[in-house]
């Protein structure tokens, strides 16, 4: 699995060891816990449907670039600081990076998850 960002036709690989929170358990516990994350990492978040979907780094050691999407397409990109970020927006899929993963990613841009 990869994550892929195709914001004009110019494809680039912004992971490739990708981990999916597919449970309440998984996606409640998150990235809590990670001192460090490896540079290719990627966790995402998938739901049934578009709503509100609020992320926060209580307990997460490290910073973060959360994207929130509706299908493939970004409607929000956050960098949240460790313990104290705090972040919301409508998304179907939500995606947790390294900082500085999702820097050059911008609302309106495709964020593919490739299996």
């Amino acid at each position: 699995m990869r994550i892929v960002h195709d914001p004009d036709g110019e494809q680039r690989t912004l992971a490739t060891t990708v981990d999916t929170a597919d449970s309440v358990r998984q996606k409640v516990v998150g990235l809590m816990g990670r001192s460090s994350l490896p540079e290719d990492y990627a966790l995402v978040f998938p739901f049934d449907d578009a709503s509100r979907r609020v992320i926060h780094t209580l307990f997460v050691r490290t910073p973060i670039d959360v994207v929130w999407l509706d299908g493939d397409r970004v409607v929000h990109v956050k960098t949240l600081s460790p313990w104290t970020g705090l972040g919301m927006a409508s998304a179907d899929t939500v995606v947790e990076f390294p900082a500085g993963t999702a820097a050059d990613v911008a609302v309106g841009d495709d964020i593919v998850v490739e299996a």
